[in-house]
């Protein structure tokens, strides 16, 4: 099976690479994304749709059939936010592009990055949370081949990308420090990547990946 898959997020960390692993990986045929502003990446396998409204996408549905596989990179933090504009730009936003993309492809396998700590009761004293658990468990609902929730927490950035935060970067150098000792908190971009692949590929026994599931599995994957 080759995946041709639709990317969110490509101008974030964590989507940049994701992409960039997509784009180097022999399961994956080709790569659209999709986003306000181009990601400035030029490859043979990747197509860009420029697109401004992420809460509508009929302009652009005919361009939407015929893939596989979504990689669904988006996040903004919840710091300074109330839940009412948090959970527009995170969890109605992401259902938007959900629906879209579910009632065209529905073989298309679902990656969605959520974060250590979600709150799958919904229930929590966590807004953050409660909005990204209410997310998960609405796209686990929705007609997709299947969906998978990536939950890391420390993600140690891939050299040489320029989306990386900041303190990614100033935290990475201790990446063999923070794996030993916090081994349940951390992975890598390119663990992400290749775990979003697999599952793809082959599914997972989980439809939530913690960060150890994403380490193991994202590792054993070439």
């Amino acid at each position: 099976m080759k995946i041709r898959a639709i990317l969110f997020g490509a101008t974030g960390m964590v989507g940049e690479g994701v992409l960039h692993v997509a784009l180097a990986s022999p399961d994956v045929e080709s790569v659209l994304v999709i986003g306000r502003r181009p990601s400035e990446v030029q490859h043979p396998k990747l197509t860009e749709i420029i697109h401004e409204d992420f809460f509508n996408y009929e302009g652009i549905a005919d361009r939407l059939l015929g893939y596989n596989a979504c990689f669904f990179c988006l996040g903004v933090s919840s710091v300074g936010k109330k839940e009412e504009e948090y959970r527009r730009v995170t969890y109605d936003l992401t259902i938007a592009a959900a629906k879209a993309l579910s009632s065209r492809n529905p073989d298309m396998t679902f990656c969605y990055v959520s974060g250590a700590g979600t709150d799958s009761t919904e229930r929590g004293r966590l807004m953050w949370a409660r909005v990204k658990g209410k997310t998960e468990n609405d796209l686990r609902a929705m007609s997709f081949k299947a969906v998978f929730c990536f939950r890391p927490g420390f993600i140690k950035p891939i050299p040489g990308l320029r989306r990386a935060y900041l303190l990614s970067h100033l935290l990475g150098w201790g990446y063999p420090l923070w794996k030993k000792a916090f081994p349940r908190f951390v992975c890598t971009l390119e663990e992400i990547g290749r775990a979003m692949i697999a599952v793809s590929i082959s599914g997972f026994r989980s439809p939530i990946l913690e960060n150890e599931d994403i380490s193991s599995f994202g590792s054993s994957v070439k």
